[in-house]
């Protein structure tokens, strides 16, 4: 297991600890990852990336549903999407209802979620019959507390994410040729680039984002208009949710994100950024 280097935060300095940096290595294994490992595998040369770089281009002005018509078109049974069970990421699965309900579809179950997240799965199955896939880390809550002395996010959040998100991702993304993310441009600075079609140089497949033009508003009215099931806690003032021990309620006024990781230099669980 890679270990996180530097000093441990020390909160109560009057301003937030600042987080040890892990390696962006792939942590899965030393063989092929992402849609390198794929068959056929995809080859992130020049070409490739000029020609992922020309169609996001194209794709700027389409409808989210016109870019998941295309990746679904273009990639098939090898094209998936992770889902924390947001707001975009409903209105992302009440799209592929409707386009290509066979994608599969999985959520990175920590151990650490909500009740009312996990809550969500089973109403997503009774309103669309589509199953979530859980993927999880190698051990449980209690065996991984127990080899680290207690919960690992009190002290280095990002060692927890790294160890219970990232590398359950390497290991979902391997074989695939792309992904779905939901993340909005508008979101935060980490994301406000973040292209149409692109290369994601950390898990090695094509990264697509259907909603980055999209606002807030635009995710609500359709989730309104077409009476999308929704996280129940983004009724109780949670915009955004993550796993429990690290997502707070947000105050008027903050950033949607604003909850996630507080006390901490972290707005990024390391998927995105």
């Amino acid at each position: 297991m890679n270990q996180p280097s530097g000093e441990q935060p020390s909160p109560g300095n009057g301003s937030p600890p600042k987080l040890p940096i892990l390696s962006q290595s792939s942590p899965a294994d030393d063989g092929p990852q992402g849609a390198l490992a794929a068959d056929p595998p995809l080859k992130p040369d020049e070409d490739f990336l000029a020609e992922l770089a020309q169609q996001s281009e194209k794709l700027e002005t389409a409808t989210p549903q016109e870019i998941l018509r295309w990746a679904v078109d273009r990639y098939g049974d090898k094209f998936s999407m992770a889902t924390a069970f947001g707001p975009e990421g409903m209105t992302i699965i009440h799209m592929l209802s409707e386009i290509a309900p066979q994608t599969p579809i999985f959520n990175l179950d920590t151990g650490y979620q909500f009740q009312e997240t996990l809550d969500l799965r089973e109403r997503i199955i009774d309103r669309y019959g589509i199953t979530v896939e859980f993927k999880q880390p190698e051990l449980t809550v209690e065996q991984y507390e127990a080899a680290h002395g207690g919960p690992v996010y009190k002290t280095n959040p990002n060692q927890c994410c790294f160890d219970r998100k990232l590398k359950v991702l390497h290991q979902a993304a391997k074989g695939l040729h792309a992904w779905a993310s939901a993340i909005r441009r508008d979101q935060s600075p980490d994301r406000a680039k973040a292209p149409i079609v692109g290369w994601d140089r950390k898990f090695q497949l094509v990264k697509v984002s259907p909603l980055a033009n999209w606002t807030k508003k635009d995710v609500w009215s359709m989730i309104t208009k077409n009476d999308i099931p929704y996280n129940e806690l983004h009724d109780k003032g949670y915009p955004s949710v993550g796993c429990q021990p690290c997502t707070r309620s947000v105050l008027l006024g903050e950033d949607e994100r604003a909850g996630r990781w507080s006390g901490f230099q972290k707005t990024e669980c390391g998927l995105h950024d």
